[in-house]
């Protein structure tokens, strides 16, 4: 994505990114800080590319099984967000709930989303957002197997803070 106006371009300094699953067996929760993130200040453009095989689990073989069973890391290396936050006012340094909508791209597929959160602005921007991923709609198969150890929906915790450029 071209993000104009060089002045107003921030980038990640940090990026955490989370996911949780809460099953009947087990829960199961995944960090990545290795997340990059661009953000034009001015325009509300936003894009971010997550490496799949970033995520640090607890239990090696559940990082393991997630590479390789489920999410296809090798074929699919990363999840992508491409789009706009709409109703931020930078000029302002209080705490503000804004809304993004864009493209998400997880597992070979895109899918229109929309994603509420909060913005902190100042010298830096702080973005923080809470939402849900539905496995089935990104053709993420859970085997029949195992389908009591993993949620049909996972909760995913974006928190990133950007500098400029």
């Amino acid at each position: 994505m071209a993000l104009e106006g060089t002045a107003q371009k921030l980038v990640a300094e940090k990026s955490v990114i989370t996911f949780f699953s809460d099953a009947l067996i087990e829960d199961i929760k995944a960090t990545n800080s290795k997340t990059s993130s661009i953000f034009n200040k001015q325009t509300g453009e936003l894009a971010f590319s997550v490496p799949i095989r970033e995520f640090q689990f607890i239990k090696k073989l559940m990082q393991e099984h997630f590479n390789e069973k489920y999410m296809e890391s090798d074929k699919y290396p990363k999840a992508t967000f491409s789009g706009k936050i709409l109703n931020l006012d930078a000029s302002q340094s209080a705490l503000q709930q804004v809304k993004a909508t864009g493209k998400l791209t997880l597992h070979g597929v895109t899918r229109e989303v929309e994603i509420t959160g909060t913005a902190l602005s100042g010298d830096k921007i702080i973005l923080k957002s809470k939402f849900k991923v539905k496995l089935e709609e990104y053709n993420i198969k859970v085997p029949q197997i195992v389908f009591q150890n993993i949620a049909e929906e996972v909760e995913v915790t974006v928190d990133i803070t950007y500098k400029p450029q």
